[in-house]
């Protein structure tokens, strides 16, 4: 039996495998014991060819016109069988096995044969002219052939819903393959594009502050305690961005936000900002301070991290003020400094903008930028609260 195969039709398959040769047993043994019946050797060689062919069918052939012979050749020997010995109507029943297979035209012939068969066994034998006995085949032939025509069109009924079942699971599974072969292209889609945001937040931000407190501890070569300054801050870079890869990797939210609520992680950040760029940075909070879904906090604060890298390289800004509200159904950050502005309109390359308007679409927020060349730069990201 397949995946797919109908269990009603794996049972049928079953018996039809299974049955004949029993039921050929039961009526040869009965024809034997039934007083003053003397079985002979026609009787014999048919019995023994009904025996065969029932071990022949016993193997599964599914093609329609093996069914059809099986079918006949079936019918055939059952037919001869009642006609020498009214005890073969026991193993003339699976004809009705043989008979379900044979399609939905077929079905109906083959079931109307076995009715006339078996109506033989049930009234005394076959009808032999004008007699009452004849009389009484027909009205049990008409009985049995109204019942099982009325049983054909319900088997069909079912069958017919069988296939289409069948052919909904099988429609249904392969759709399940594609699901999942999209599912599993989306989340690798997804992944990487995780991995280059947190690569671009923690790791190049981290570089490019190396880099920079590198190049200034060049600069204050002869001035010890300067120099030791940067190289620490130089370090201090490493080991956070260091940590910070690794959480990436784990897909951990930042270190931040692990023990401290999101003013004070944002609060922490911009302090080692302004210490490493040597910008003056502050943040204030308005509104009744609220614990986010940890997905929003995360995203603010990579925002904030983002925002205040983009000052650092871009905007040659003397100052720079962050503001976190609190809204009964919204979170909002604000970031202002007062350097030279942009035109928003106009297209800019790399990650920092676009992965923050993905970072926050995904947790159904907005970004809008407010600037003009010499006016500075405020940037606000709102994110709703459930």
């Amino acid at each position: 039996m397949t995946a797919l195969e109908d269990p009603w039709q794996a049972r049928l398959n079953r018996l039809r495998r299974i049955l004949p040769l029993p039921l050929l047993a039961v009526s040869t043994a009965l024809s034997f014991i039934a007083p003053g019946n003397q079985p002979t050797a026609v009787e014999g060689i048919f019995v023994a060819a009904a025996a065969i062919w029932s071990v022949v069918l016993a193997r599964p052939r599914p093609a329609t016109p093996w069914r059809v012979v099986a079918f006949a050749v079936h019918s055939a020997l059952a037919a001869v069988l009642v006609g020498i010995d009214l005890s073969f109507g026991i193993f003339a029943y699976s004809g009705f096995l043989f008979a379900y297979p044979l399609g939905k035209t077929w079905r109906t012939a083959g079931f109307g044969v076995t009715a006339l068969i078996v109506s033989a066994s049930l009234s005394g034998g076959y009808p032999t002219g004008v007699t009452g006995h004849s009389v009484i085949y027909l009205i049990v032939a008409a009985v049995m052939l109204g019942l099982v025509f009325n049983s054909v069109s319900i088997t069909n009924h079912v069958m017919e819903q069988n296939t289409e079942r069948g052919r909904i699971i099988a429609e249904n599974a392969r759709l399940h393959e594609q699901l999942l072969a999209q599912a599993r292209d989306a989340g690798i889609v997804e992944e990487r594009q995780r991995l280059a945001g947190e690569i671009h937040d923690t790791l190049a931000q981290g570089l490019t502050g190396i880099i920079a407190q590198l190049a200034a501890a060049d600069h204050v070569r002869d001035d010890p305690e300067q120099l030791s300054r940067h190289l620490d801050l130089a370090r201090s870079l490493a080991r956070a961005s260091l940590t910070e890869a690794r959480r990436s990797v784990r897909a951990l939210r930042p270190e931040q936000l692990e023990s401290a609520s999101l003013p004070e992680a944002i609060g922490t950040l911009t302090r080692e900002w302004s210490e490493q760029s040597g910008v003056p940075a502050e943040l204030s909070t308005t509104g009744a301070p609220a614990r986010a879904a940890a997905e929003v906090e995360d995203v603010l604060f990579r925002v904030a991290q983002e925002a205040l890298s983009n000052v650092a390289k871009h905007a040659q800004a003397g100052k720079v003020t962050l503001t976190l509200t609190y809204l009964e159904d919204a979170l909002l950050l604000d970031v202002h400094d007062d350097g030279h502005g942009f035109d928003p309109e106009t297209p800019v390359d790399g990650y920092g903008l676009a992965g923050m308007r993905k970072r926050l679409a995904g947790v159904e927020g907005t970004l809008t930028i407010e600037s003009a060349a010499g006016y500075g730069t405020t940037l606000n990201a709102a994110v709703p609260l459930r």
